[in-house]
């Protein structure tokens, strides 16, 4: 998803910046543009979301380009991974799939201002709407969003990190549309035949019984 949406903007003429956990993967996709389009304008840069300090200096490198910011795209996500914690002690993810981005926005918010008329486009999921991060007192449960390795379910916490993707998109809106910064989330399709399941064989197998039905990227 993320290669295609930057691919349709390059070939619109936009100025566009690949953020990437490999460099060398991220370059292999803007060649894979040039290739398409020789006057491209679109680089790679290096952004893992498992390290808060990868945010941090992806968004000190990315300023220190002065370049506008007219569009952020929030698209990368970890889909049925096995529990782990990130350098940051925090499950993975939780961090990978929102509170990376989450960072990433507040790190830019200050380029977003200035550089508006400008967009957050939020990547969450419709499978949102199959989970809860209240307890039964109705009070946001932090150790849903966290849990250890014995409370953890693959599918239940990329569900609640698509959910935690939409209520800060909506806030962000809430906060910054004043100043000329729109923030919108997207559900991208119905199990779209991504790498997104790769790790585990029974998700693999779904999404390829399910392809000949689902939308192609």
């Amino acid at each position: 998803l993320g290669f295609e949406t930057a691919k349709s903007l390059a070939l619109h003429g936009a100025c566009v910046i690949l953020a990437c956990r490999s460099l060398a993967r991220g370059s292999d996709a803007v060649q894979r543009i040039l290739g398409e389009w020789h006057k491209a304008k679109v680089e790679a840069m290096t952004l893992d979301l498992a390290s808060l300090q990868s945010v941090q200096h992806f968004a000190e490198a990315f300023k220190s380009k002065n370049l506008p910011l007219h569009i952020l795209i929030c698209n990368a996500a970890v889909f049925g991974a096995p529990w782990s914690l990130t350098e940051d002690g925090l499950e993975s993810t939780f961090q990978v799939n929102h509170l990376g981005h989450f960072y990433l926005v507040q790190l830019l918010e200050d380029v977003l201002r200035q550089s508006s008329p400008a967009r957050v486009v939020v990547v969450s999921s419709e499978s949102h709407r199959f989970t809860e991060i209240k307890d039964s007192s109705g009070k946001l449960d932090f150790s849903l969003l966290s849990p250890s390795k014995k409370e953890y379910w693959a599918m239940l916490a990329y569900n609640r990190s698509k959910l935690c993707n939409i209520l800060f998109s909506n806030e962000l809106n809430r906060r910054l549309s004043p100043h000329g910064v729109t923030s919108n989330s997207v559900h991208p399709g119905n199990m779209i035949y991504s790498s997104i399941h790769r790790n585990w064989w029974v998700y693999t197998l779904l999404f390829t019984l399910a392809r000949p039905f689902t939308k192609s990227m």
